[in-house]
C-alpha cells in the first residue's frame, strides 16, 4: 500500500526558509513521478514542482529560483527546499506520486496523495 506522509511545515517570516519532507512507502520500484502541490484557502490546488526518476524537474513560474525539489531514493524521501518565502506562499503543501515515466505538473495526473502540511509566511 502506497503511503505519503508530509512534514516540515510551520510558520516563518517573509524571506525565511523551510524544508518540507515527504516519506514515501510502498512505492520503491519502477519509474516514478513525484510532485509537490499547494492549496491556499479559496484557491485551486497548484502544482509547485515535479521530479521524475531521472531527476528532471519542472517548477511553477511563481517559485522558480526560490524552491528546489529533490529526492533521496535510498531513504524513500522527497524534499522541497523553500527559500525567500513570501506571504503568498502560505498554503497547505501536498506530496503526490504516480508510477509512470511521464511526469506532468497537473493535479489529475497523480493518483497517490499525502494529507498535507501547513506553511504560513507572515509579513
Amino acid at each position: 500500500q502506497v503511503q505519503l506522509v508530509e512534514s516540515g511545515g510551520g510558520s516563518v517570516q517573509t524571506g525565511g526558509s523551510l524544508r518540507l519532507f515527504c516519506a514515501v512507502s510502498g512505492f520503491t520500484y519502477g519509474p516514478n513521478c513525484m510532485a509537490w502541490f499547494r492549496q491556499a484557502p479559496g484557491k485551486e490546488r497548484e502544482g509547485v514542482a515535479i521530479i521524475d526518476s531521472d531527476g528532471n524537474t519542472n517548477y511553477a513560474d511563481s517559485v522558480k529560483g526560490r524552491f528546489t525539489i529533490s529526492q533521496d531514493k535510498a531513504k524513500n524521501t522527497l524534499f522541497l527546499q523553500m527559500n525567500s518565502l513570501k506571504p503568498e506562499d502560505s498554503a497547505i503543501y501536498y506530496c503526490a506520486a504516480r508510477r509512470d515515466s511521464i511526469c506532468i505538473r497537473q493535479q489529475d495526473w497523480f493518483n497517490y496523495w499525502g494529507r498535507g502540511t501547513q506553511v504560513t509566511v507572515s509579513s
